[in-house]
């Protein structure tokens, strides 16, 4: 069976581990100054073409990830760690070596970095669904019952069809009614000016978070020692629908972690919710093309 070599992570120190992917022992390749913790694989799964459809599989996913992270959360709690992507493969050992040749100057590089600190994670919430969406039309049981109230004679939460969504052309209703009183047009013409008024308080919402959003990252950057923004994740993943302003990585010097935390805990209230994850390994902070 033809077998890749799958890396976890470089480091400076071989360490024992517990075993990686798939099962697979853990075993080290060392090069300049540099130690690179891989598994063998097979390319049945973790070949090109295979991997694609393994990926799709979200359970042997998850497990794949926990395998992975579990390897790299040992070495990094021992000694400073340069975690790589998750489902990095190569063809063989001799790719790794190469890797380590070419590459050694950048990864004694991002190893200094990262050395004596850990990646912090920051998910920021409010409240409030995401005010950059569409809000939903006003349902037309409301517009009935609006106006019944205003004497039009119509059961509450029976749909109004006699009331459209945007005003007819002037002399239509007319027309079309046998009648030119405005009756049909100022429930209309309120409804669009409602939601003029709707979607400018939505935009002055969305536009108050993200100034927010910018500075508790702005201040939790000036206590780390690096700082960077991910995309807000996807609430399948999040498992909330609460709208996250920001998805934060911070790099922390390790005598500073309870400083960084309780800054973290400052920076909440008034319908903001602070998140705080970690420590981790800096997975963030150590991404190279491992090409």
């Amino acid at each position: 069976m033809a077998e890749g070599t799958y890396l976890y992570a470089v480091a400076r120190e071989p360490l024992s581990t517990p075993a990686g992917v798939a099962g697979a022992p853990v075993r080290t390749i060392e090069h300049g100054g540099l130690v690179a913790y891989v598994s063998s694989v097979p390319l049945d799964t973790f070949g090109e073409e295979p991997l694609r459809r393994s990926l799709e599989d979200l359970d042997w996913l998850a497990e794949t990830a926990r395998a992975h992270h579990r390897v790299v959360d040992t070495i990094a709690a021992a000694t400073t760690t340069a975690p790589v992507r998750l489902v990095t493969v190569y063809a063989g050992d001799e790719q790794v070596q190469d890797l380590l040749t070419r590459r050694g100057t950048a990864f004694h590089r991002v190893l200094s970095h990262v050395a004596g600190r850990n990646e912090w994670g920051v998910k920021v919430y409010t409240a409030l669904s995401d005010p950059g969406q569409e809000p939903a039309p006003e349902a037309a049981g409301t517009r009935s019952s609006g106006r019944a109230a205003e004497g039009a004679g119509h059961l509450a939460g029976t749909p109004d069809t006699g009331s459209p969504a945007h005003p007819a052309p002037s002399g239509a209703a007319s027309g079309r009614h046998g009648r030119d009183d405005g009756t049909y047009g100022r429930p209309g013409r309120a409804y669009l000016e409602r939601r003029r008024a709707s979607l400018r308080g939505r935009e002055q919402l969305r536009k108050q978070a993200l100034r927010r959003a910018d500075h508790i990252h702005r201040t939790l950057s000036a206590l780390a020692a690096d700082g960077c923004r991910h995309r807000p994740q996807d609430p399948r993943l999040s498992g909330r629908h609460d709208w996250m302003l920001l998805n934060g990585a911070y790099l922390v010097d390790e005598a500073r972690a309870t400083e960084f935390a309780e800054l973290a805990g400052t920076l909440g209230g008034d319908g903001v919710e602070i998140r705080l994850t970690g420590p981790w390994a800096p997975y963030s902070f150590t991404v190279m093309e491992t090409t």
